[in-house]
């Protein structure tokens, strides 16, 4: 173990956790999207779990930075709050915010966030880029809304944990980037229906698995 100073306050964390993991297991919140538990590599794709870290130039994604002792981290300086507020509200001009129609309401990672940072799910002052679209059924067991996601990676790390190689990957680029599901043969339905783990990683509802409401 080792000890690590986060807002003033001594904790005591694993060596080799990143600093996003020892603070939230010591229920210091930091905004995140695309960690999940287990990740070698976690992509800081979301720019969520920006920390200040005492003799680092500029606050450092939470997520890929391991811990060292004696760091000395501040999660809560108007500079990291501006930055996640900042990253909230790109994410959100283009998201489909329509919480009252989603699977994912009251459970929405991006709800908790935005209470959180204390910013509305609609920022008035962006141009809201999401569109409605219907969703895309995926194989005998999915649906797949594009315009709630959020680009997490967080279905695609747990598919291929899963099954070896993922079922789905990242397509396009920029504004047009989407999930990709490959269609492999009349198993691969069957085989998703009874797993459904990208469905439970999802953080926003953009995965569904048929049956629930739409």
């Amino acid at each position: 173990m080792i000890e690590i100073t986060v807002n003033n306050r001594n904790i005591q964390a694993e060596e080799g956790l990143s600093i996003l993991e020892a603070c939230l297991q010591n229920d210091i919140y930091i905004p995140n999207l695309c960690f999940l538990k287990g990740m070698d590599h976690p992509p800081a794709s979301c720019r969520l779990c920006f920390v200040e870290i005492e003799g680092a130039k500029a606050p450092e994604t939470s997520c890929n930075r391991a811990i060292e002792d004696k760091m000395v981290i501040r999660t809560d300086t108007p500079e990291v709050r501006g930055l996640q507020r900042s990253a909230l509200q790109l994410l959100l001009s283009v998201h489909d915010v329509d919480c009252g129609h989603c699977v994912a309401n009251k459970r929405c990672e991006l709800q908790k966030i935005a209470k959180f940072l204390k910013v509305g799910l609609k920022p008035k002052h962006l141009e809201q880029l999401a569109g409605k679209t219907d969703p895309l059924e995926v194989y005998p067991a999915l649906f797949y809304f594009q315009n709630r996601c959020v680009l997490c990676g967080r279905c695609i790390h747990v598919c291929g944990t899963r099954n070896g190689r993922p079922l789905m990957a990242f397509a396009k680029r920029g504004f047009h980037t989407e999930i990709s599901f490959y269609r492999k043969d009349d198993n691969t339905g069957h085989d998703c229906l009874q797993c459904l783990s990208c469905v439970e990683a999802c953080p926003v509802g953009a995965l569904m698995g048929k049956g629930r409401e739409v």
